[in-house]
């Protein structure tokens, strides 16, 4: 029998997906998402040291998260088109080489100006790599198990709120912050070396090779007012809008609720980061069989938990709402991004780079509203508002059964 033709020029049309997880890759894969994560969040916990070193105030400083999301937002659907043609796997590893550069020119920055740039890579690179990595994922996966696949790169993510960013806090207080940039970019370089040798050849797929730049955008605007993708991304603005207008004023939170300071708070924020591993664990076994009732319980988890938070519980149910608000809230990332990738099996990467561009609109639309009533003094209204918008995300998402449905996952051939 003679073997398939094959076009010259593009990769092999009999792509065909493993009998097995290859847990060995995706583990590689849940590494760089953990230090992506972290990258991203280190300013927070060094936000002094940073501010007395270029001599800028603590307000400027802070910028470095705005505009860090921000430039995410814009470059993630150009970026993600522009590249579609590359090599899966070698795509990735540019990602990573652009980040370990950028960290390493960020940790001898002499002026805010120049750290501001290193971040402006960063997070054009963000954009990509998390509009690419699901889908990846799901390449190293045999059929039915791309929601567990994904679970497993996810898990990086939560790690680096329970151990990364902690530890780089730590390293930072105790030498400079520019020691801490230099460590997150030695534990990149090693992510990008154990991903040259682990993660397999992942070929453009025949049907990617075939589209043009033009093309991909314009497939990423369809995606953006698709009746299929558009659902999953205006459930994801809803939701990441109320998670980050709390989240990023937990310390105060918990503070003003439990009293919590100090060694305390570390401590239950350490919590929230164990409890979110296990809960991206929970979801990544029920995901691919119950879509519907994974993203109803984490939900329904947040808005619980936030609404607890409304108030001053005390101590005992501060803690046990922070908890459960950590195990509720954690797998959101993966399940939306699952979800919207599920109802574009043509067009994985662009419905990923859109939501991912969605996400990315959230975490500062909700961290902008949070400055702002927190800056006037309406603290207890952060955990009212993302409460509130929980819960209206959860209605969205039960009246959307198509992207959540309400029956196993069934496979879809992307390949084809």
């Amino acid at each position: 029998m003679s073997s398939p033709t094959r076009t010259p020029g593009l990769p092999d049309p009999t792509i065909t997906a493993p009998d097995r997880p290859n847990y060995a890759a995706l583990t590689v894969l849940a590494t760089c998402s953990f230090i992506y994560v972290t990258a991203e969040v280190l300013p927070i916990g060094l936000l002094p040291q940073i501010s007395a070193d270029l001599d800028v105030t603590e307000a400027q400083v802070g910028l470095l998260l705005t505009s860090y999301a921000a430039v995410a937002a814009v470059t993630t659907i150009p970026m993600t088109a522009l590249t579609m043609r590359f090599t899966r796997n070698r795509l990735l590893a540019a990602t990573l080489a652009v980040f370990v550069v950028a960290q390493l020119v960020a940790a001898f920055a002499p002026s805010l100006t120049i750290l501001s740039v290193t971040r402006i890579f960063s997070a054009a690179a963000h954009g990509v790599f998390w509009a690419i990595v699901a889908p990846i994922a799901a390449r190293l996966a045999p059929p039915g198990h791309s929601g567990r696949a994904t679970a497993v790169v996810f898990t990086g993510s939560s790690l680096a709120m329970v151990l990364g960013a902690p530890i780089a806090t730590v390293v930072g207080q105790a030498t400079s912050w520019r020691v801490a940039v230099a460590s997150v970019a030695g534990v990149g370089a090693l992510s990008l070396i154990c991903f040259l040798i682990v993660v397999p050849r992942l070929p453009v797929l025949p049907r990617d090779a075939a589209k043009t730049l033009g093309g991909q955008l314009r497939a990423a605007a369809r995606q953006v007012r698709s009746r299929a993708t558009l659902p999953g991304c205006l459930i994801t603005l809803t939701a990441v809008v109320g998670q980050f207008a709390a989240y990023t004023y937990i310390a105060p939170l918990v503070r003003r609720d439990g009293g919590l300071d100090g060694r305390g708070l570390a401590l239950l924020l350490l919590g929230f980061g164990v409890a979110g591993v296990l809960g991206n664990i929970l979801a990544g076994r029920f995901i691919d069989r119950r879509p519907d009732l994974v993203m109803m319980a984490i939900f329904g988890g947040m808005a619980a938990s936030m609404a607890v938070l409304v108030g001053t519980p005390g101590l005992v149910v501060t803690v046990i709402a922070v908890l459960f608000w950590g195990l509720s809230s954690s797998p959101m990332s993966l399940s939306l991004q699952a979800a919207v990738i599920r109802r574009a099996p043509r067009s994985p990467d662009a419905a990923a780079s859109v939501q991912v561009v969605a996400f990315q609109i959230g975490i500062g639309s909700g961290a902008l509203i949070g400055e702002r009533l927190y800056g006037h003094g309406y603290l207890a209204l952060l955990p009212l508002l993302g409460s509130i918008m929980t819960a209206v995300a959860l209605v969205l998402a039960y009246r959307a059964k198509e992207t959540f449905p309400r029956h196993p996952v069934a496979h879809v051939d992307a390949t084809h």
